[in-house]
């Protein structure tokens, strides 16, 4: 009853924290990463005016996004150009239209002088009704509301992040937009309409109000637009169809699967009692009986070696009296003998208090033959390793499937030592290029591998990378020094790295017969 009452306890309390995904702060920040002004500036020799400014996002590290509308006049007045100006780090870089679309709003700009920014994933399914959104760029408002100047325009600074949802089946007829509740105003234009989980749903365009002031309602060009838009640029670009699933959604999944598999190895524990508890009580009745039955022959034999001792000293008598003297004293021998194998039979039957002894000795005889082996543990070779969505966080990534070769002593496709990480064998990536920091991690007993992928911003990838130098980069080795480096390594990144991963993708990996 207890069990029973606990468990509806546990649906009741998961149906109650089951919902629809929550914004995760971490996800809306690492969005606010790729996120950037766009300044249009007109030159007349050394003097530079501001002419006017939008929003955009990094679709490539080298390409933005934006409206068409926010760089139109640069198109039509070669002493305009362009800016683009990063939500983080000291460095802004010029910008080039490479690619025009009035008809959807849209246009993409190369981003000159090497600059590279952290793309966001375009989310490509549908959007429903009431989701909810936030919007992110850079409305003029703020901007005149805190004072600001052209100085601190063209100067990195964190944008402006609004919240709202989306009201479905309301389009322009133009092209495809989406209706929704973030407040958006002059210079939010070009920026990123995101979900929950930080993936581009739009590019806001204009508001509900037109004569320039700002819109109670906002319209974003729709991902579907922009993907379409995208691929006629011959850009390619990090696109998912995954519904956004929050972190604590998943983490109440991986606890309930816990608990379950807890729930059932202590089923299977209790079965494994009660059947033995069963052996142990058929095995005790056999062994009483085959003792009591013990007891009785050797109490039988012991008297019929008593009669036949009898029998042997009457004989002895007989012979004696006859005359036979060594007859007589041969018989009387064996009498002597009979009696005393009598007295050792009748002494040696088992007692009841071997019983005990007898039914531990079988039952352990018994264990030994039926050890069970671990199972699921995986062994050095080839590995097929498939994600299961139900356990994931998928933001970003695509991969359904990856190859695995595991060797042990944690050396990953013969190229890349792992190093111990409680029970998995773990290894941290930190890229030059990205801003992106990567746990992968293998765990023998379960066969699984798993991947934590945490968004960063500069400064955080900055000591990332600080402490990564410090340690090196090993291949695969047996040398406990450098296994020992790996293992701090492991240990010196992730208590800088945020309580919670952006991605966390679990994969099931199954042996490749050769």
């Amino acid at each position: 009853m207890i069990k029973k009452l606990f468990l509806l306890v546990a649906i009741t309390t998961a149906s109650l924290l089951t919902g629809p995904a929550q914004a995760d702060p971490a996800d809306i920040s690492a969005a606010s990463r790729s996120v950037v002004r766009v300044v249009l500036a007109a030159k007349d020799g050394d003097k530079v005016a501001f002419v006017g400014h939008g929003s955009g996002f990094a679709v490539a590290p080298d390409k933005i996004v934006t409206n068409a509308h926010v760089v139109e006049i640069a198109r039509q007045e070669a002493s305009v150009v362009i800016g683009i100006i990063p939500s983080q780090g000291g460095t802004s870089y010029g910008g080039k239209i490479i690619a025009y679309s009035p008809g959807n709003d849209l246009a993409l700009i190369q981003v000159l002088d090497g600059g590279r920014l952290p793309p966001m994933a375009i989310f490509g399914g549908p959007v429903a009704d009431g989701a909810d959104v936030v919007a992110i760029g850079y409305p003029g408002s703020v901007d005149r509301a805190q004072g600001l100047d052209l100085d601190d325009l063209i100067n990195p600074m964190s944008p402006v992040k609004t919240t709202g949802t989306v009201s479905g089946g309301r389009s322009t007829k133009q092209f495809d937009t989406i209706l929704h509740t973030a407040p958006i105003a002059s210079g939010n234009s070009g920026g990123p309409l995101i979900d929950n989980c930080g993936r581009v749903l739009g590019a806001n365009s204009f508001g509900s109000i037109s004569d320039g002031n700002d819109a109670e309602f906002g319209f974003a060009v729709s991902a579907r637009e922009i993907l379409s838009f995208l691929r006629k640029a011959g850009v390619k670009v990090s696109a998912t169809a995954t519904p956004c699933r929050s972190a604590a959604e998943i983490s109440l999944g991986e606890q309930q699967r816990e608990a379950a598999a807890r729930a059932a190895v202590e089923a299977a524990k209790e079965a494994e009692a009660e059947k033995r508890q069963q052996a142990e009580a058929k095995l005790r009745t056999s062994i009483s009986q085959d003792i009591i039955a013990e007891r009785e022959n050797r109490m039988a034999i012991a008297a019929l070696m008593l009669v036949l001792s009898l029998l042997a000293a009457g004989g002895a008598a007989i012979l004696m009296v006859q005359g036979k003297r060594n007859p007589a004293i041969g018989a009387a021998g064996g009498a002597a003998i009979l009696v005393l194998g009598a007295v050792i039979v009748f002494l040696s039957r088992p007692d009841f208090t071997e019983i005990d002894d007898r039914v531990a000795a079988a039952l352990q005889k018994s264990e030994d033959k039926s050890v069970p082996q671990p199972a699921n543990i995986a062994t050095s070779g080839k590995y097929q390793c498939t994600i299961n969505p139900q356990r994931s966080r998928i933001t970003v990534s695509q991969e359904n499937e990856l190859p695995l070769e595991w060797a042990e002593g944690g050396c990953v496709n013969g190229r890349t030592q792992y190093g111990r990480d409680g029970a998995k064998w773990s290894r941290v990536f930190v890229p030059n290029q990205e801003q992106t920091v990567t746990i992968s991690s293998f765990q023998p007993d379960r066969s699984e591998f798993t991947e934590e992928r945490y968004l960063m911003g500069l400064d955080a990838m900055t000591k990332a990378r600080e402490i990564r130098a410090k340690y090196g980069n090993k291949a695969c080795t047996t040398d406990v020094k450098a296994l020992a480096d790996i293992e701090d390594m492991v240990k010196a990144i992730r208590a800088e790295l945020p309580s919670q991963a952006n991605e966390s993708l679990v994969y099931e990996c199954t042996k490749v017969e050769s």
